[in-house]
């Protein structure tokens, strides 16, 4: 253990513009204990970490506020927070192996709204994109015990506020997370007799959350989207978007997953 004065004057030499390993050498003290110094004993000005933008003394929005939307559709579709020492929490966003696309897109939109390091983990049948801060679970305040199915899923007044400024980002992240989008046909029979088939397109969501399904369908609403349920185990867990001009919103907007 390091007393106070010894930790001010490794400080203070690091502010002179002596490197790490320079203060380590001079010092004596091993580099990765300077360094810890640097951001939980008294950091010198220019080494202070950046502030949180919601737990600051004035709460702001983040930067990159359309890369918020984004993923916190993704969050609430596909993603968890995992507290580990310290305080710490683990961001961790579950994306199918099928769709590299998505894969991409999601670990680009973590380090867009906080820029710490984001790493991806092989999973059976699906990358785990994650990264680790503080600070997640300001940004995402949903977090708490048990599925999120099985307990009230509400977005804050700055969240609600977000989607609203950038709806279609919210709407692609919950389509990356629980949508589908695929070719679906009928067939009728002619006065001539020929059986002709129709092809249409059709958007699916499917989530066990009566209230992430109602945000969803709140932003479909503002967005012009007409939307409709199919009922599965007497629950209305899928969405459904099938006519054409709402179809052709979704692709001009959100596409297929890739």
């Amino acid at each position: 253990m390091y007393d106070r004065a010894t930790r001010k004057h490794a400080l203070s030499l690091l502010g002179t513009g002596m490197s790490l390993s320079s203060v380590s050498r001079q010092t004596g003290i091993a580099r990765a204990t300077i360094r810890s110094w640097t951001v939980r004993v008294e950091p010198l000005p220019h080494l202070r970490p950046a502030t949180c933008c919601r737990c600051a003394d004035t709460p702001a929005l983040p930067s990159d506020q359309a890369a918020y939307a984004y993923l916190l559709g993704l969050y609430l579709g596909d993603g968890c927070l995992t507290l580990a020492r310290r305080g710490v929490y683990v961001l961790r966003i579950a994306c199918a192996d099928a769709w590299p696309g998505l894969i991409d897109a999601c670990a680009d939109a973590m380090g867009r709204v906080l820029s710490n390091n984001v790493w991806r983990s092989q999973r059976p049948g699906c990358v785990a994109v994650s990264s680790s801060s503080k600070h997640w679970h300001c940004l995402f305040p949903q977090h708490g015990p048990g599925r999120k199915h099985e307990r009230s899923i509400v977005l804050e007044s700055w969240q609600r506020n977000l989607a609203d400024a950038h709806p279609w980002d919210f709407v692609r992240g919950l389509f990356h997370s629980d949508w589908c989008r695929f070719t679906n046909w009928t067939e009728r029979t002619l006065a001539s007799g020929e059986r002709r088939r129709n092809a249409y397109t059709r958007y699916f969501f499917t989530n066990r959350s009566d209230d992430i399904r109602l945000l969803y369908c709140d932003t479909l609403d503002t967005l012009g989207v007409e939307w409709g349920v199919l009922r599965h185990t007497g629950r209305e867990l899928n969405i459904s978007i099938a006519r054409k001009p709402s179809v052709a919103l979704m692709d001009a907007h959100v596409g297929p997953k890739y």
